[in-house]
């Protein structure tokens, strides 16, 4: 299985840079120097290798080996890089998006729902919920998700009350 890390937004300047969007907890790994990349747009696939990266206003920017100009740059509207998930160390609490995706959600004692996605937010991750139906948001924090079952395929939530109503 493969998990997305990248989106390309736009093209930026005129020697061929790219804005892209992370989605992955590592772009210092999945976007170093050197780096080769899985593109994938509408149904082209291209394989493109990281000759430079900077920050920019929160998103990367990236300048591609085979991609010379804007023009060529702005080709790549649109496109998202995918690779095979990282291994998360075994005694590590933190847990990569894929991995939290599809949990089912227990809520005192009853299966209420399943993780269906996940956003980044300053400072943490948000889980995105079907709760009995209809979508909620709960904070990816500790006093929310005390329980994290990957073998079991559960996660266990305590939100504070109010917070499902919403």
């Amino acid at each position: 299985m493969e998990v997305q890390v990248g989106r390309v937004i736009k093209s930026h300047g005129i020697r061929g840079e790219a804005v892209v969007e992370s989605t992955t907890d590592v772009p210092e790994v999945r976007f170093a120097v050197g780096a080769t990349l899985a593109g994938t747009q509408a149904a082209k696939e291209q394989t493109l290798t990281v000759e430079t990266v900077r920050p920019h206003k929160g998103r990367l920017l990236i300048k591609f080996r085979e991609i010379p100009d804007r023009t060529a740059a702005e080709s790549l509207r649109g496109m998202k890089f995918f690779a095979s998930p990282l291994e998360r160390e075994e005694d590590s609490e933190d847990y990569y998006d894929h991995e939290l995706i599809g949990l089912k959600v227990i809520h005192e004692g009853a299966q209420v729902g399943q993780v269906t996605g996940v956003m980044d937010a300053p400072n943490r991750k948000i889980l995105e919920i079907d709760y009995e139906g209809r979508e909620v948001l709960v904070p990816f924090v500790m006093d929310f998700v005390p329980d994290i079952d990957l073998e079991e395929g559960t996660l266990t939530i305590t939100p504070p009350e109010g917070l499902l109503d919403v």
